[in-house]
Parts: structure tokens; C-alpha cells; sequence
């Protein structure tokens, strides 16, 4: 009697013990299966780090500059004067001034290192073309001081009076974001229209490599 008594006692601690193991695993479920709270987002927000990463992605574009090149100033100018002649449907048998590109603002007047080396570079580069090239700047006597001898001028008096081109060759300079763009035309003095064109943009990197200061 002692006996069975004692396997029901220990019978009846199994359950105990299990009956409890079983509630512990239905509220840990219970509570591992509750929904997890939905996040919440500003549109706004998302919209403006979108924008954000748009713009950081065009201006690392934008600022290319590549650590090895082979790109001058004179490649540029190059290409300009072939497509300026390719455009031309004139005979060679004409004179071309070129003077400085200017800044397109207002004025149009305002010129700089990189619009007088154009210049410069241009008379070149349609020289070697068969153009006829004039220089207005050259003055009809050579001055002789003790700085030098001098036949450039940019005094007005000092200059030819008359006409000494047929044609004139010039363009602006539009400062973008990559670099500087370059309109370039040559134009009939008398009629004053335009009779070739031609535009090309200036990377920074290779002004920069040319030292060319843009102010």
C-alpha cells in the first residue's frame, strides 16, 4: 500500500512539473508571436536624401579629373580651328584679325589670360590653314627704349587707322560647372555676318595643367 502511494506521488509531481513546462512554452510563444510594430517614414525626408544623393553623384561627375593626360590648351584650340574651317565656305584669299574672347556678361569686355592665349593660339592655327592672318596690334614704327624694342601696341593711336581685315575672328567664354565653354565665329566686317563657327568645351583639369589663370 506504502508502495502505491508512493508512485502516485510521484506520478502526480510528473504532471505538476509538466503542466508547468507547457504553460512556460505557450507564453513564450504567445509573446515571440506578437507583430512587431510597423516603422514609420517622412517622405519628405527619403525625397530629400534622394535629391541629395543625385547632386553628389553629378558633381563627382562633373569634377572629373583624371591624374594622366595628354591634353593641352593647343589640342582645343586644334579642333576649333577645323571645325571653323570645315564650316567656312570662303575662298583663302581673305584677311582675318582675331582678337580676344571675352566673358559673356553685359559688358563684353572683359577678357583674360585664357581669352588672349585663344586669341594667340588661333592666329596659329589658321595660319597654318592658308589663311591670311592680320595683326592690328603691330604699329607702324618699332619702339626703342631702354626696356626693349617694341612693334605691339594697345594704344588705339599707335594703330592703323583703316580697315586692314575683311574678316575677324572672336567668341565668349561661358564658365559651366565641368569647365569653360568656348564659342568661337568668324564674322564678315562689312555684312557682319557670322561665316564659321565653332564651340568646345575646356575641361579645368586642363587649364589647370596649363597653368592658366581664369581670373
Amino acid at each position: 500500500m506504502t508502495y502505491i502511494t508512493k508512485c502516485a506521488a510521484i506520478l502526480s509531481v510528473s504532471l505538476a512539473v509538466s503542466f508547468v513546462a507547457g504553460c512556460s512554452m505557450v507564453e513564450t510563444q504567445s509573446v515571440d508571436s506578437a507583430p512587431e510594430p510597423t516603422p514609420s517614414y517622412d517622405l519628405s525626408q527619403l525625397i530629400h536624401q534622394a535629391h541629395m544623393q543625385q547632386e553628389q553623384r553629378y558633381q563627382s561627375s562633373t569634377q572629373f579629373a583624371p591624374s594622366k593626360h595628354n591634353k593641352t590648351l593647343v589640342n582645343y584650340v586644334e579642333q576649333m580651328a577645323l571645325d571653323l574651317v570645315d564650316t567656312m565656305q570662303l575662298e583663302q584669299d581673305i584677311s582675318i584679325a582675331v582678337t580676344s574672347f571675352v566673358d559673356l556678361d553685359n559688358s563684353l569686355t572683359k577678357s583674360s589670360q585664357l581669352g588672349n592665349q585663344l586669341s594667340e593660339s588661333f592666329i596659329h592655327q589658321l595660319q597654318q590653314f592658308g589663311y591670311g592672318i592680320v595683326d592690328f596690334k603691330t604699329t607702324d614704327q618699332i619702339l626703342v627704349n631702354q626696356r626693349g624694342d617694341f612693334v605691339f601696341s594697345r594704344e588705339v593711336e599707335n594703330l592703323a587707322n583703316k580697315r586692314v581685315a575683311s574678316h575677324v575672328l572672336s567668341g565668349t567664354l561661358i564658365y559651366r560647372s565641368s569647365g569653360v565653354e568656348v564659342n568661337t565665329r568668324i564674322i564678315d566686317v562689312q555684312s557682319k555676318r557670322v561665316v564659321a563657327s565653332s564651340q568646345k568645351l575646356l575641361p579645368y583639369y586642363v587649364l589647370k595643367n596649363d597653368d592658366i589663370n581664369l581670373t
